[in-house]
């Protein structure tokens, strides 16, 4: 599996390798090496664990992981800007592009309204339902 960095909200960051891990409904239960105790683990709670890009793979055609979308352009169909994404936001009900400029705000990021990403030109064109700007 290799090494991964752990980032926590007001610690800093640790290298930390993977020994084991399983699914568990959900989510990943993950054993790391040199952690042996819940106490030990207690330190690492509240942060994100982090890969390098190179060593990700493919996430296959069609696909995008969430950390390629940030900073690209989002337009309509008709190829007017929307703004830029700043952060993609993960809720209970679908995952949401953060949108950064002149009239900042939250649009959906999956079928039917995201239409296509260019990773080339960075540019995602979405279809937002009529009346979307007036809720």
């Amino acid at each position: 599996m290799g090494t991964l960095e752990w980032r926590g909200e007001r610690s800093g960051s640790k290298p930390l390798t993977p020994k084991h891990a399983r699914a568990a409904l959900e989510r990943l239960l993950v054993t790391f090496e040199g952690l042996t105790t819940r106490e030990a683990a207690a330190a690492f709670v509240n942060g994100t664990l982090w890969a390098e890009r190179a060593r990700l793979p493919d996430p296959g055609p069609g696909v995008s992981y969430a950390f390629q979308l940030t900073g690209m352009r989002v337009v309509d169909q008709t190829g007017a800007t929307l703004g830029t994404v700043a952060d993609v936001v993960f809720n209970a009900g679908q995952p949401l592009l953060q949108l950064e400029g002149p009239e900042a705000r939250l649009v959906p990021c999956q079928p039917p309204f995201m239409k296509h990403v260019d990773a080339e030109a960075g540019v995602i064109t979405l279809e937002l339902p009529p009346g979307f700007d007036e809720v």
